[in-house]
């Protein structure tokens, strides 16, 4: 175990996590984040959900460090006399949650089919990529809102209120599939030609277990890029569908959801309602995303 620890911590991903000030900062945001939301029911100063505890006497306070502020609200509260920070900590729950699931559905899906599509090829190479072309050509947000659309349409309100958060992360990731496809495609056309691919076919090893044991190690690398980037996509995506009204329902309140609810107190002067939660919606996806693009440098041989 130590020895592996060691070897970790001396690998060329880890000295180059280590020299680089900005992905150093950005995981310490990260964590911050991912700890403060998933820890939210034993950290948070209250349960913003829990109505026997809320008293609209305590509706619209200030910050703390205000005058009118009261140091139990550290970021105020907002119509209902709900924490703010508290808020923000449990909304970020069901955001990460989302953003999570959706890019690990995305991922796997867009995973396999970029893996048959790149071995297999013929017409199943071009149908499935002529289908991640056309979704290309659809910004991801109008697919989640199709996707949303059809849902509501097809079944019933208290039905689809049951299963909101399911539908929100099925039409995220359903969105997202064709980038890990076309990437994954790509890798595995340069992968099938190799020798040790060609080796495997002639000792009568099947497709399957060529592609999945030899073929998809060794094309995951630009997957786990992908999937950092996405993952601060994912999140802005199920921030827009719940602002809009469309996405997790007001019982199971996101990010998105929090600062739609601010919004409609912004210019009456409760800024504090609807500031905080996109400050905290803009910390998150931007350390994601820069940890992102460390990752890409970090594992681009031609920048060693």
């Amino acid at each position: 175990m130590a020895a592996a620890i060691s070897r970790a911590w001396d690998s060329d991903l880890a000295w180059s996590f280590r020299h680089s000030p900005v992905a150093m900062l950005s995981a310490l945001v990260a964590v911050i984040c991912i700890g403060a939301a998933v820890l939210a029911p034993w950290v948070a100063p209250h349960n913003p959900f829990d109505l026997a505890s809320l008293n609209l006497m305590d509706a619209f306070k200030e910050p703390a460090w205000m005058d009118e502020g009261d140091r139990d609200y550290l970021l105020g509260t907002d119509d209902q006399g709900r924490d703010v920070l508290s808020a923000i900590m449990y909304g970020a729950r069901v955001s990460l949650l989302v953003g999570v699931s959706a890019t690990a559905f995305a991922m796997i899906l867009g995973v396999v089919l970029g893996l048959v599509a790149g071995y297999a090829g013929g017409t199943a190479d071009a149908v499935l990529m002529r289908i991640a072309d056309i979704q290309l050509t659809f910004p991801s947000i109008l697919v989640a809102l199709l996707v949303d659309g059809i849902v509501r349409a097809a079944l019933p309100r208290d039905v689809h209120d049951q299963i909101a958060l399911y539908v929100v992360i099925f039409a995220i990731g359903i969105s997202e599939w064709p980038r890990f496809a076309r990437v994954v495609r790509g890798s595995t056309l340069i992968e099938r030609n190799k020798e040790y691919v060609l080796a495997a076919r002639v000792i009568g090893v099947s497709g399957a277990r060529i592609v999945f044991t030899h073929v998809l190690p060794n094309v995951l690398g630009p997957v786990l890029v992908i999937a950092t980037l996405n993952l601060g996509l994912a999140i802005l995506a199920e921030a827009t569908l719940s602002f809009l009204g469309v996405g997790v329902p007001p019982t199971q309140p996101s990010l998105g959801t929090l600062i739609r609810i601010g919004n409609d107190f912004l210019f009456s002067g409760e800024w504090w309602i609807t500031i905080f939660p996109g400050l905290a919606l803009v910390a998150m996806v931007l350390s994601v995303n820069l940890l992102g693009d460390w990752l890409r440098d970090a594992l681009n041989p031609r920048l060693r």
